[in-house]
């Protein structure tokens, strides 16, 4: 049975030694960068299930690096930063990371972080069964295929499906933070967690173009999270 591959793009050797160890322990296959000169070149040629990458590397940063590999695959990433400052957070999620974990972190909370979203993209991997349609928008909800009633094919990053998928399957109904943290990333808010509100931001922008009903119709709710008021039917 193959194994599950991971990218490691981080330039401190004791840490990258450390988790290609307890990884490789878990079962993974992995494969460890220090700078992310490589980093796109290796998400193509060896494909991983998911890729760990630092900010603050040497030369090119993460931010960099993020963005680079999210302009050519929808690979998930998990973030790793050594800042308490919450503005790393938010920009790596808004240039496409799916996941933040600041240093020092336990492995084993990683290791959580890396089950809960391979989980989520499994699950969008199965043979399509459930579609949807919603404004200019048709989803297949177990093949994770978005396109316009038109044909056009519209991507998104996991991040952003997984949190579309939430408004698909829940219209009409207030969602918290807490709930659509939980659901989409497995894990808790703690109070000054922006993890929803910028991939909110990020899903409408994305979406702006191919589908602005869609984008209407996902409004904030002033101390209760947000509602996805549009009806939504099998497609």
């Amino acid at each position: 049975m193959d194994q599950t591959r991971l990218l490691v793009i981080e330039d401190d050797p004791d840490i990258s030694a450390l988790l290609a160890e307890f990884l490789s322990r878990e079962g993974y296959e992995v494969r460890t960068l220090q700078t992310g000169r490589l980093a796109t070149q290796t998400v193509a040629g060896f494909s991983p299930a998911l890729v760990i990458l630092d900010i603050m590397l040497p030369g090119e940063d993460g931010f960099s690096v993020c963005r680079r590999i999210r302009s050519e695959s929808a690979v998930p990433i998990i973030m790793l930063t050594a800042r308490s400052d919450d503005v790393d957070k938010i920009v790596g999620l808004e240039l496409g990371a799916d996941d933040y974990l600041g240093k020092p972190f336990n492995p084993r909370e990683l290791l959580a972080r890396i089950r809960a979203r391979l989980r989520r993209s499994l699950i969008h991997d199965r043979p399509s069964a459930r579609r949807r349609a919603v404004g200019e928008l048709i989803i297949d909800l177990d093949g994770r295929a978005i396109s316009t009633r038109s044909g056009t094919v519209v991507g998104l990053t996991t991040a952003e499906y997984d949190l579309l998928a939430c408004f698909i399957e829940h219209p009409r109904r207030v969602l918290s933070r807490d709930q659509l943290l939980d659901w989409t990333r497995g894990r808790t808010a703690d109070p000054l967690d922006r993890t929803i509100d910028v991939t909110v931001s990020r899903l409408r922008a994305r979406l702006a173009p191919v589908a602005p009903s869609v984008v209407q119709a996902i409004t904030t709710v002033r101390n209760g999270g947000y509602l996805f008021a549009m009806p939504v039917e099998d497609a």
